[in-house]
């Protein structure tokens, strides 16, 4: 094999290895498969990224390199608007952490989709989102204030907003609208996925109402890491 392809052979040595592990086992240091192959520590760190490319592994600073797996996360108007519900149904461990949760001024495009006036008094949530312990996601929710007037102290009791307004509000929500784009993140944003600025993530703008009533309940923009989720689109008709 020629010299400059040898990376790729400790590629696919790794990843017939990698396969049967569990997500989030660490895998060896670069200087740990630079010595093991007798190879310079620039080879190592590019069969790393080879690694990286394919989705196989997925490098946490601070911390090292993990076994990568995604999951298949199914938008559709006939599954719930949840992402623990979602995540659980695909085989994966949900958590989310709450960043920040204020009252706020709806701006425009945001009361646009909720229905109410501009400037209409609203919950900002900001959460961060793992499945299986790995950062996947973060998100903005917006939830009109008189519909949950205490969100605060809900979301730091119950991690599942979906849960939160079937229970308190006694709606039965559903995704009405959606759109999916892939698209580079604003510097909160990448901060907030521990990504690079210039890489794509998914984002997902999604509108829920009540099946029973038709009110907009919750209006969201969610950045995903592809690397940690394959995206499924169901296009399922009417949401009524």
């Amino acid at each position: 094999m020629a010299k400059g392809s040898r990376y790729a052979e400790i590629a696919n040595v790794l990843a017939t290895e990698i396969a049967d592990q569990s997500a989030g086992t660490q895998i060896a240091s670069e200087h740990e498969i630079a010595a093991r192959f007798g190879v310079s520590r620039a080879a190592a760190r590019a069969a790393v990224q080879e690694l990286e490319g394919r989705l196989l592994v997925r490098r946490v600073r601070g911390a090292g390199t993990f076994v990568n797996r995604r999951i298949d996360y199914v938008l559709s108007q006939r599954k719930a608007p949840s992402l623990h519900q979602t995540v659980r149904e695909a085989g994966g461990e949900p958590r989310t952490v709450v960043r920040d949760v204020r009252r706020t001024a709806l701006p425009a495009d945001v009361a646009a989709r909720l229905e109410r006036p501009e400037g209409s008094e609203a919950h900002l949530l900001v959460r961060q989102s793992y499945i299986d312990g790995m950062l996947n996601g973060w998100a903005q929710e917006w939830i009109p204030s008189d519909l949950l007037p205490e969100l605060d102290a809900a979301v730091h009791a119950v991690e599942s907003l979906d849960s939160i307004l079937r229970q308190v509000c006694r709606v039965d929500p559903v995704r009405a609208w959606c759109r999916v784009s892939y698209s580079l993140p604003g510097p909160e944003v990448a901060a907030g996925l521990e990504t690079a600025h210039n890489r794509p993530v998914w984002l997902i703008e999604s509108l829920s109402r009540d099946r029973e009533t038709g009110t907009a309940l919750m209006c969201s923009n969610t950045w995903s890491r592809p690397d940690c989720t394959r995206l499924i689109v169901e296009l399922d008709g009417p949401w009524k």
